[in-house]
Protein backbone atom coordinates (compact mmCIF):
# COMPACT_ATOMS: atom_id res chain seq x y z
CA UNK A 1 0.00 0.00 0.00
CA UNK A 2 2.73 2.47 0.95
CA UNK A 3 4.56 1.68 -2.30
CA UNK A 4 1.40 2.32 -4.32
CA UNK A 5 0.77 5.64 -2.54
CA UNK A 6 4.37 6.74 -3.17
CA UNK A 7 4.08 5.75 -6.84
CA UNK A 8 0.82 7.69 -7.17
CA UNK A 9 2.36 10.85 -5.66
CA UNK A 10 5.37 10.53 -7.96
CA UNK A 11 3.10 10.27 -10.99
CA UNK A 12 1.33 13.49 -10.04
CA UNK A 13 4.58 15.50 -10.18
CA UNK A 14 5.17 16.37 -13.85
CA UNK A 15 8.74 17.71 -13.55
CA UNK A 16 12.05 15.97 -12.87
CA UNK A 17 15.31 17.26 -11.42
CA UNK A 18 17.86 18.08 -14.11
CA UNK A 19 15.28 18.30 -16.89
CA UNK A 20 14.41 21.46 -18.85
CA UNK A 21 10.87 22.79 -19.23
CA UNK A 22 9.18 25.77 -20.87
CA UNK A 23 7.29 27.75 -18.22
CA UNK A 24 5.24 30.95 -18.32
CA UNK A 25 5.65 33.17 -15.25
CA UNK A 26 2.40 34.43 -13.70
CA UNK A 27 3.51 36.42 -10.65
CA UNK A 28 6.26 37.17 -8.18
CA UNK A 29 6.63 35.17 -4.97
CA UNK A 30 7.14 36.63 -1.50
CA UNK A 31 10.92 36.45 -1.96
CA UNK A 32 10.89 38.10 -5.38
CA UNK A 33 11.22 34.92 -7.43
CA UNK A 34 9.11 34.25 -10.51
CA UNK A 35 6.21 31.84 -9.98
CA UNK A 36 4.85 29.79 -12.85
CA UNK A 37 3.11 26.47 -13.45
CA UNK A 38 3.93 23.42 -15.52
CA UNK A 39 0.92 21.16 -16.03
CA UNK A 40 -0.67 22.90 -13.04
CA UNK A 41 2.38 22.24 -10.85
CA UNK A 42 4.00 25.25 -9.17
CA UNK A 43 7.57 26.11 -10.12
CA UNK A 44 9.64 28.90 -8.50
CA UNK A 45 12.30 30.47 -10.73
CA UNK A 46 14.57 33.24 -9.36
CA UNK A 47 15.14 36.27 -11.65
CA UNK A 48 12.12 35.45 -13.81
CA UNK A 49 9.39 38.10 -14.20
CA UNK A 50 5.61 38.01 -14.65
CA UNK A 51 4.61 37.75 -18.31
CA UNK A 52 7.87 36.05 -19.30
CA UNK A 53 8.21 32.63 -20.84
CA UNK A 54 11.42 30.90 -19.84
CA UNK A 55 13.25 27.70 -20.46
CA UNK A 56 14.14 26.49 -16.97
CA UNK A 57 16.25 23.67 -15.56
CA UNK A 58 14.67 22.05 -12.50
CA UNK A 59 17.08 21.97 -9.54
CA UNK A 60 14.84 20.87 -6.68
CA UNK A 61 11.57 18.92 -6.56
CA UNK A 62 9.22 18.75 -3.58
CA UNK A 63 5.78 17.17 -3.22
CA UNK A 64 3.89 20.41 -3.97
CA UNK A 65 6.40 22.58 -5.85
CA UNK A 66 9.72 22.70 -7.64
CA UNK A 67 12.57 25.21 -8.00
CA UNK A 68 14.48 25.91 -11.14
CA UNK A 69 16.94 28.28 -12.79
CA UNK A 70 16.63 30.18 -16.03
CA UNK A 71 18.37 28.54 -18.97
CA UNK A 72 16.96 30.96 -21.54
CA UNK A 73 14.38 33.74 -21.59
CA UNK A 74 12.13 32.92 -24.53
CA UNK A 75 9.83 35.92 -24.13
CA UNK A 76 11.13 38.90 -22.15
CA UNK A 77 9.04 41.26 -20.02
CA UNK A 78 9.02 44.93 -21.03
CA UNK A 79 9.67 45.67 -17.33
CA UNK A 80 13.03 43.87 -17.31
CA UNK A 81 16.04 46.16 -16.84
CA UNK A 82 19.77 45.62 -16.51
CA UNK A 83 20.78 45.33 -12.82
CA UNK A 84 22.94 48.20 -11.61
CA UNK A 85 25.16 45.94 -9.48
CA UNK A 86 27.70 43.65 -11.12
CA UNK A 87 27.37 41.18 -8.22
CA UNK A 88 23.58 41.04 -8.40
CA UNK A 89 23.23 37.49 -9.72
CA UNK A 90 25.43 36.10 -6.94
CA UNK A 91 24.46 38.31 -4.00
CA UNK A 92 21.41 37.68 -1.83
CA UNK A 93 21.05 41.26 -0.61
CA UNK A 94 18.63 42.40 -3.35
CA UNK A 95 15.97 40.47 -5.27
CA UNK A 96 14.42 42.96 -7.73
CA UNK A 97 17.18 44.96 -9.43
CA UNK A 98 16.21 43.31 -12.73
CA UNK A 99 12.71 44.82 -12.48
CA UNK A 100 12.01 48.48 -13.31
CA UNK A 101 11.26 50.60 -10.27
CA UNK A 102 7.74 51.41 -11.46
CA UNK A 103 7.04 47.70 -11.80
CA UNK A 104 8.58 47.00 -8.38
CA UNK A 105 6.01 49.33 -6.81
CA UNK A 106 3.19 47.59 -8.68
CA UNK A 107 4.47 44.16 -7.68
CA UNK A 108 4.58 45.13 -4.00
CA UNK A 109 0.99 46.38 -4.11
CA UNK A 110 -0.01 43.12 -5.81
CA UNK A 111 1.75 41.16 -3.05
CA UNK A 112 -0.42 42.94 -0.46
CA UNK A 113 -3.64 42.47 -2.46
CA UNK A 114 -2.93 38.76 -2.92
CA UNK A 115 -2.24 38.28 0.81
CA UNK A 116 -5.46 40.05 1.80
CA UNK A 117 -7.47 38.07 -0.77
CA UNK A 118 -6.09 34.58 -0.26
CA UNK A 119 -4.91 34.58 3.38
CA UNK A 120 -7.22 37.09 5.04
CA UNK A 121 -10.23 36.44 2.77
CA UNK A 122 -10.57 40.22 2.54
CA UNK A 123 -10.73 40.89 -1.21
CA UNK A 124 -12.58 44.20 -1.07
CA UNK A 125 -10.18 46.26 1.08
CA UNK A 126 -8.78 49.36 -0.59
CA UNK A 127 -5.04 48.94 -1.18
CA UNK A 128 -3.51 52.22 -2.32
CA UNK A 129 -0.63 52.55 -4.77
CA UNK A 130 2.74 51.85 -3.15
CA UNK A 131 4.35 55.02 -1.83
CA UNK A 132 7.52 55.30 -3.89
CA UNK A 133 10.94 56.24 -2.54
CA UNK A 134 12.35 59.51 -3.82
CA UNK A 135 15.76 57.84 -3.91
CA UNK A 136 15.63 54.07 -4.59
CA UNK A 137 19.43 53.65 -4.37
CA UNK A 138 22.01 54.13 -1.59
CA UNK A 139 19.28 54.56 1.02
CA UNK A 140 20.29 52.15 3.80
CA UNK A 141 21.61 53.95 6.87
CA UNK A 142 22.56 50.64 8.51
CA UNK A 143 24.97 47.99 7.26
CA UNK A 144 25.51 44.53 8.77
CA UNK A 145 28.13 42.67 6.73
CA UNK A 146 29.70 39.34 7.70
CA UNK A 147 33.48 39.04 7.59
CA UNK A 148 35.18 35.95 6.14
CA UNK A 149 38.15 34.77 4.11
CA UNK A 150 38.53 33.53 0.56
CA UNK A 151 41.83 32.18 -0.75
CA UNK A 152 43.56 33.71 2.24
CA UNK A 153 42.10 37.20 1.69
CA UNK A 154 39.61 39.02 3.94
CA UNK A 155 36.17 39.35 2.35
CA UNK A 156 33.28 41.54 3.56
CA UNK A 157 29.82 41.72 2.01
CA UNK A 158 26.42 40.06 1.72
CA UNK A 159 25.84 36.33 1.76
CA UNK A 160 25.25 34.63 -1.58
CA UNK A 161 21.67 33.55 -2.24
CA UNK A 162 20.74 30.57 -0.11
CA UNK A 163 24.18 30.10 1.44
CA UNK A 164 26.73 31.46 3.90
CA UNK A 165 29.27 32.17 1.17
CA UNK A 166 30.27 35.83 1.50
CA UNK A 167 30.23 37.89 -1.69
CA UNK A 168 33.03 40.43 -1.33
CA UNK A 169 31.38 43.80 -1.91
CA UNK A 170 33.25 47.01 -2.69
CA UNK A 171 30.20 49.13 -3.48
CA UNK A 172 26.73 47.99 -2.40
CA UNK A 173 24.25 50.12 -4.35
CA UNK A 174 21.57 50.15 -1.64
CA UNK A 175 23.97 51.16 1.14
CA UNK A 176 24.82 54.74 2.04
CA UNK A 177 28.23 55.66 0.64
CA UNK A 178 29.69 56.01 4.14
CA UNK A 179 28.89 52.39 4.96
CA UNK A 180 30.61 51.18 1.79
CA UNK A 181 33.67 53.23 2.69
CA UNK A 182 33.65 51.69 6.18
CA UNK A 183 33.50 48.11 4.87
CA UNK A 184 36.39 48.77 2.49
CA UNK A 185 38.47 50.37 5.26
CA UNK A 186 37.90 47.46 7.68
CA UNK A 187 38.87 44.95 4.99
CA UNK A 188 42.16 46.78 4.39
CA UNK A 189 42.93 47.30 8.09
CA UNK A 190 42.18 43.69 9.05
CA UNK A 191 44.62 42.55 6.33
CA UNK A 192 47.39 44.93 7.43
CA UNK A 193 47.04 44.15 11.14
CA UNK A 194 46.59 40.39 10.54
CA UNK A 195 43.43 40.25 12.65
CA UNK A 196 42.12 36.65 12.60
CA UNK A 197 38.73 36.28 10.94
CA UNK A 198 36.06 34.16 12.62
CA UNK A 199 35.33 30.77 11.10
CA UNK A 200 31.75 29.66 11.77
CA UNK A 201 32.66 26.00 11.28
CA UNK A 202 35.63 25.83 13.66
CA UNK A 203 34.46 28.74 15.86
CA UNK A 204 37.98 30.14 15.87
CA UNK A 205 39.09 33.66 14.99
CA UNK A 206 38.06 37.17 16.01
CA UNK A 207 36.24 39.31 13.42
CA UNK A 208 32.63 38.23 12.81
CA UNK A 209 30.71 41.23 11.43
CA UNK A 210 31.11 44.90 10.71
CA UNK A 211 28.11 47.10 11.46
CA UNK A 212 27.89 50.66 10.17
CA UNK A 213 25.27 53.28 11.02
CA UNK A 214 24.94 56.63 9.28
CA UNK A 215 23.18 59.52 10.99
CA UNK A 216 22.39 63.14 10.39
CA UNK A 217 25.07 65.05 8.45
CA UNK A 218 26.48 61.66 7.32
CA UNK A 219 28.05 60.98 10.72
CA UNK A 220 29.34 57.41 10.79
CA UNK A 221 29.30 54.90 13.65
CA UNK A 222 31.38 51.73 13.33
CA UNK A 223 30.70 48.58 15.34
CA UNK A 224 33.27 45.78 15.15
CA UNK A 225 31.63 42.49 16.15
CA UNK A 226 34.10 40.00 17.60
CA UNK A 227 33.96 36.41 18.78
CA UNK A 228 36.43 37.27 21.54
CA UNK A 229 36.36 39.67 24.45
CA UNK A 230 39.53 41.34 23.26
CA UNK A 231 40.14 42.94 19.86
CA UNK A 232 43.84 42.47 19.04
CA UNK A 233 45.63 45.74 18.37
CA UNK A 234 42.46 47.67 19.13
CA UNK A 235 44.23 51.05 19.44
CA UNK A 236 45.94 50.61 16.05
CA UNK A 237 42.63 49.48 14.53
CA UNK A 238 40.84 52.62 15.75
CA UNK A 239 43.70 54.91 14.72
CA UNK A 240 43.76 53.52 11.18
CA UNK A 241 39.99 53.80 10.88
CA UNK A 242 40.10 57.45 11.93
CA UNK A 243 42.76 58.13 9.31
CA UNK A 244 40.67 56.60 6.52
CA UNK A 245 37.16 57.71 7.50
CA UNK A 246 36.68 61.48 7.83
CA UNK A 247 32.99 61.13 8.84
CA UNK A 248 33.73 58.64 11.63
CA UNK A 249 32.41 59.78 15.03
CA UNK A 250 32.56 56.56 17.07
CA UNK A 251 34.01 53.06 17.14
CA UNK A 252 32.45 50.30 19.26
CA UNK A 253 33.32 46.69 19.87
CA UNK A 254 30.40 44.29 20.24
CA UNK A 255 31.16 40.86 21.71
CA UNK A 256 29.27 37.91 20.25
CA UNK A 257 30.73 34.67 21.64
CA UNK A 258 27.79 32.35 20.98
CA UNK A 259 27.95 29.71 18.24
CA UNK A 260 24.85 30.88 16.37
CA UNK A 261 23.79 33.21 13.56
CA UNK A 262 22.81 36.14 15.79
CA UNK A 263 24.77 39.12 14.53
CA UNK A 264 25.31 41.10 17.73
CA UNK A 265 25.85 40.09 21.34
CA UNK A 266 24.69 41.85 24.51
CA UNK A 267 28.00 43.41 25.53
CA UNK A 268 29.16 46.54 23.68
CA UNK A 269 32.23 48.61 24.54
CA UNK A 270 33.00 52.12 23.29
CA UNK A 271 36.54 52.13 21.91
CA UNK A 272 36.54 55.75 20.77
CA UNK A 273 34.22 58.70 20.19
CA UNK A 274 30.58 59.36 20.99
CA UNK A 275 28.29 56.70 22.49
CA UNK A 276 25.51 57.51 19.97
CA UNK A 277 24.88 59.14 16.65
CA UNK A 278 21.88 61.37 15.94
CA UNK A 279 19.36 61.14 13.13
CA UNK A 280 16.16 63.09 12.55
CA UNK A 281 12.60 62.25 11.57
CA UNK A 282 10.57 65.36 10.84
CA UNK A 283 11.21 67.82 13.66
CA UNK A 284 12.40 65.11 16.04
CA UNK A 285 15.96 63.99 16.77
CA UNK A 286 16.86 60.49 17.89
CA UNK A 287 19.96 59.15 19.62
CA UNK A 288 20.96 55.86 18.02
CA UNK A 289 23.18 53.44 19.90
CA UNK A 290 24.84 50.34 18.36
CA UNK A 291 21.91 48.01 19.15
CA UNK A 292 19.05 50.53 18.85
CA UNK A 293 16.25 49.85 16.37
CA UNK A 294 15.87 52.64 13.84
CA UNK A 295 14.32 52.41 10.38
CA UNK A 296 17.06 51.82 7.80
CA UNK A 297 15.49 54.22 5.26
CA UNK A 298 15.21 57.50 7.13
CA UNK A 299 13.33 59.55 4.53
CA UNK A 300 10.77 56.83 3.79
CA UNK A 301 10.30 56.19 7.51
CA UNK A 302 9.44 59.87 7.90
CA UNK A 303 6.73 59.54 5.25
CA UNK A 304 5.46 56.35 6.89
CA UNK A 305 5.10 58.06 10.26
CA UNK A 306 3.41 61.10 8.71
CA UNK A 307 0.83 58.75 7.19
CA UNK A 308 0.40 57.06 10.59
CA UNK A 309 -0.35 60.48 12.06
CA UNK A 310 -2.93 61.10 9.34
CA UNK A 311 -4.64 57.74 10.00
CA UNK A 312 -4.62 58.37 13.77
CA UNK A 313 -6.56 61.62 13.16
CA UNK A 314 -5.47 63.25 16.42
CA UNK A 315 -6.76 66.61 17.66
CA UNK A 316 -4.89 67.03 20.95
CA UNK A 317 -7.43 65.41 23.27
CA UNK A 318 -6.74 61.74 22.61
CA UNK A 319 -5.02 59.02 24.60
CA UNK A 320 -2.84 56.76 22.44
CA UNK A 321 -1.08 53.46 23.12
CA UNK A 322 1.92 52.45 20.99
CA UNK A 323 2.08 48.74 21.72
CA UNK A 324 5.48 47.90 20.17
CA UNK A 325 7.22 51.21 20.63
CA UNK A 326 10.91 50.24 20.35
CA UNK A 327 12.97 53.39 20.91
CA UNK A 328 9.87 55.56 20.69
CA UNK A 329 10.01 56.83 17.11
CA UNK A 330 6.29 56.47 16.31
CA UNK A 331 5.39 57.26 19.94
CA UNK A 332 7.04 60.68 19.81
CA UNK A 333 5.51 61.45 16.43
CA UNK A 334 2.06 60.75 17.91
CA UNK A 335 2.83 62.73 21.07
CA UNK A 336 3.11 65.90 18.98
CA UNK A 337 -0.68 65.84 18.44
CA UNK A 338 -2.12 63.69 21.26
CA UNK A 339 -2.93 64.52 24.88
CA UNK A 340 -1.08 61.46 26.22
CA UNK A 341 0.84 58.59 24.62
CA UNK A 342 1.94 55.35 26.29
CA UNK A 343 4.74 53.38 24.67
CA UNK A 344 5.06 49.69 25.53
CA UNK A 345 8.13 47.62 24.70
CA UNK A 346 9.43 44.33 26.11
CA UNK A 347 13.13 45.21 25.47
CA UNK A 348 14.39 47.33 28.38
CA UNK A 349 17.37 49.00 26.61
CA UNK A 350 14.97 50.23 23.94
CA UNK A 351 12.76 51.81 26.61
CA UNK A 352 15.77 53.58 28.12
CA UNK A 353 16.55 55.00 24.66
CA UNK A 354 12.90 56.04 24.28
CA UNK A 355 12.96 58.01 27.56
CA UNK A 356 16.17 59.74 26.47
CA UNK A 357 14.70 60.60 23.06
CA UNK A 358 11.59 62.06 24.74
CA UNK A 359 13.73 64.23 27.04
CA UNK A 360 15.97 65.43 24.21
CA UNK A 361 12.93 66.45 22.14
CA UNK A 362 11.27 68.14 25.14
CA UNK A 363 8.23 65.87 24.92
CA UNK A 364 6.53 65.50 28.29
CA UNK A 365 3.27 63.78 27.37
CA UNK A 366 4.87 60.42 26.52
CA UNK A 367 5.27 57.61 29.06
CA UNK A 368 7.22 54.43 28.39
CA UNK A 369 6.59 51.06 30.04
CA UNK A 370 8.74 47.92 29.94
CA UNK A 371 6.75 44.73 29.46
CA UNK A 372 4.66 42.49 27.24
CA UNK A 373 1.72 44.38 25.72
CA UNK A 374 -0.54 41.43 26.59
CA UNK A 375 0.10 42.05 30.30
CA UNK A 376 0.64 45.82 30.30
CA UNK A 377 -2.51 46.82 28.41
CA UNK A 378 -5.00 45.08 30.75
CA UNK A 379 -3.14 46.70 33.66
CA UNK A 380 -3.56 50.11 32.04
CA UNK A 381 -7.23 49.34 31.50
CA UNK A 382 -7.67 48.54 35.21
CA UNK A 383 -6.10 51.92 35.96
CA UNK A 384 -8.92 53.53 33.99
CA UNK A 385 -6.91 54.29 30.86
CA UNK A 386 -9.07 54.19 27.74
CA UNK A 387 -7.11 54.67 24.53
CA UNK A 388 -8.76 56.39 21.60
CA UNK A 389 -6.10 55.02 19.25
CA UNK A 390 -3.84 51.95 19.44
CA UNK A 391 -0.77 51.72 17.22
CA UNK A 392 0.86 48.34 16.65
CA UNK A 393 4.13 47.64 14.86
CA UNK A 394 4.90 43.98 15.60
CA UNK A 395 7.75 41.80 14.28
CA UNK A 396 7.35 39.78 11.05
CA UNK A 397 5.45 37.04 12.91
CA UNK A 398 2.63 39.51 13.57
CA UNK A 399 0.39 39.38 16.64
CA UNK A 400 -1.10 36.45 18.50
CA UNK A 401 -4.88 36.29 18.76
CA UNK A 402 -4.52 36.92 22.50
CA UNK A 403 -2.70 40.19 21.82
CA UNK A 404 -5.30 41.29 19.26
CA UNK A 405 -8.13 40.49 21.69
CA UNK A 406 -6.31 42.55 24.32
CA UNK A 407 -6.30 45.51 21.94
CA UNK A 408 -9.95 45.06 21.00
CA UNK A 409 -11.10 44.71 24.63
CA UNK A 410 -9.91 48.26 25.31
CA UNK A 411 -12.32 49.42 22.55
CA UNK A 412 -10.20 52.10 20.88
CA UNK A 413 -11.84 54.05 18.08
CA UNK A 414 -9.02 53.28 15.68
CA UNK A 415 -6.16 50.81 15.36
CA UNK A 416 -3.17 51.72 13.20
CA UNK A 417 -1.26 48.58 12.16
CA UNK A 418 2.30 48.91 10.79
CA UNK A 419 3.47 45.66 9.20
CA UNK A 420 6.57 44.37 7.41
CA UNK A 421 4.89 41.12 6.37
CA UNK A 422 1.71 41.15 4.20
CA UNK A 423 0.94 37.51 5.05
CA UNK A 424 0.75 37.97 8.83
CA UNK A 425 -0.94 41.34 8.35
CA UNK A 426 -3.72 39.68 6.33
CA UNK A 427 -4.15 36.96 8.97
CA UNK A 428 -4.36 39.54 11.79
CA UNK A 429 -6.82 41.78 9.92
CA UNK A 430 -9.15 38.79 9.53
CA UNK A 431 -8.99 38.20 13.30
CA UNK A 432 -9.67 41.88 14.00
CA UNK A 433 -12.68 41.74 11.68
CA UNK A 434 -14.14 38.99 13.87
CA UNK A 435 -13.50 41.31 16.85
CA UNK A 436 -15.61 44.07 15.20
CA UNK A 437 -12.70 46.08 13.81
CA UNK A 438 -12.97 46.80 10.09
CA UNK A 439 -10.06 47.62 7.82
CA UNK A 440 -10.67 50.82 5.85
CA UNK A 441 -7.53 50.98 3.74
CA UNK A 442 -3.94 49.79 3.41
CA UNK A 443 -1.06 52.02 2.33
CA UNK A 444 2.01 50.07 1.12
CA UNK A 445 5.26 52.00 1.57
CA UNK A 446 8.48 51.14 -0.22
CA UNK A 447 11.01 51.26 2.58
CA UNK A 448 13.31 48.77 0.87
CA UNK A 449 13.69 49.47 -2.89
CA UNK A 450 15.34 46.74 -5.02
CA UNK A 451 14.19 44.08 -2.54
CA UNK A 452 11.00 42.04 -2.29
CA UNK A 453 10.09 43.50 1.13
CA UNK A 454 7.15 45.87 1.54
CA UNK A 455 6.00 47.83 4.58
CA UNK A 456 2.27 48.44 5.08
CA UNK A 457 0.30 50.96 7.07
CA UNK A 458 -3.31 50.01 7.79
CA UNK A 459 -6.23 52.06 9.12
CA UNK A 460 -8.71 49.99 11.14
CA UNK A 461 -11.92 51.43 12.63
CA UNK A 462 -14.31 50.05 15.26
CA UNK A 463 -17.41 48.69 13.55
CA UNK A 464 -19.97 50.86 15.35
CA UNK A 465 -18.19 54.05 14.25
CA UNK A 466 -18.49 53.34 10.52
Amino acid sequence: MKYKEKTKRTQMIPVYKGQTYQIRIDRLGMSGEGVGRYENFTVFIPNALPGETVSAVIEEVKSSYARGRIKQILYESADRVAPLCGLYKECGGCQLQHLSYKAQLQAKRTQVVDALTHIGKLPHILVKETLRAEEPWNYRNKMQFPVGTHKGQVVIGCFAQGSHKIIDTQNCHIQCAENNTLANAVREIAEKLHIPVYNEDTHKGVLRHIVGRVGWNNDLMAVIVTATKQLPRAKDFVCMMRERLPNLVSVHQNIQTYHNNVIMGRDTQLLWGRPTIIDSLGRLNFHISPRSFFQVNTRQAERLYEQALAYADLHGTETVIDAYCGTGTITLFLAQRARKVYGIEIVQPAILDAWKNARDNHIKNAEFIVGDATAVMPALYKQGIRPDVVVIDPPRAGCTETVLRTFANMKPCRIIYVSCNPATLARDLAILKDLSYMTQEVQPVDLFPQTSHVECLTKIVRHDLL
